[in-house]
Parts: structure tokens; C-alpha cells; sequence
């Protein structure tokens, strides 16, 4: 069991090395095959803008990322949307650290005028 722990210690240390980007990226897989029932961040044309969205649902990341901007806590946007998880919060945080340019741009262009 020492030898388990030792190359967990490894791999945790290679990952905390890794740029954000990537790091998004292995918590994104890993929280889809945990088997959480969280969903996948989509982009589908047609739907929300084709901005990328939790699956199954018309919640856009960058609206999440926004509400967080705000103050607005994980625990009221899952009280705000109970169709989601906490584990599909992960995934969109995930997301929006690794295409940061992408979300900010989205922000920006729904802002009300």
C-alpha cells in the first residue's frame, strides 16, 4: 500500500506541474469518468449562439462563470439550476480555465448595453 501512496504522491505532483490549461483538461476527463453523472461541456450549432453549454441543457458556461464573477455561490447556482450537479460545475469551470479567452469574449458580447 506505501508503494500506491508513494506513486500517487508522483502523479499528483506531475499533474500540479502541468500548465492550467492542461490541468482543466485532465479534471474534465476525469470527472466525466467518475461516473458523477456529470455531463460534458457541447457546443452545438443552433443552440445558445453554438457557445459552449453543460450538456443536455441550455446553461451556458460563461453565464456560470459570470455569476461567479458576481459573488453568486456553487451552492445558490445549484439551488438556481437543480438539473445540474456539482460535478457538472467542475466541468464547466474546467472548461472555462482552459478556453479563458473564449468565455471572457463571451461575457463581453452579451453584456447589456
Amino acid at each position: 500500500m506505501a508503494a500506491f501512496f508513494k506513486t500517487l504522491k508522483e502523479l499528483e505532483n506531475q499533474i500540479l506541474a502541468l500548465p492550467v490549461a492542461e490541468k482543466a483538461e485532465i479534471l474534465h476527463s476525469l470527472t466525466k469518468t467518475i461516473g458523477t453523472g456529470a455531463r460534458g461541456i457541447v457546443k452545438t450549432p443552433g443552440v445558445c449562439g453554438g457557445e459552449a453549454c453543460i450538456a443536455g441543457t441550455r446553461i451556458a458556461v460563461w453565464l456560470l462563470v459570470e455569476a461567479r464573477e458576481l459573488g453568486i455561490s456553487e451552492a445558490q447556482l445549484l439551488q438556481d439550476y437543480p438539473h445540474i450537479t456539482a460535478a457538472d460545475l467542475v466541468n464547466a469551470w474546467a472548461y472555462a480555465d482552459a478556453h479563458s479567452q473564449e468565455i471572457e469574449a463571451a461575457i463581453r458580447a452579451n453584456e447589456v448595453s
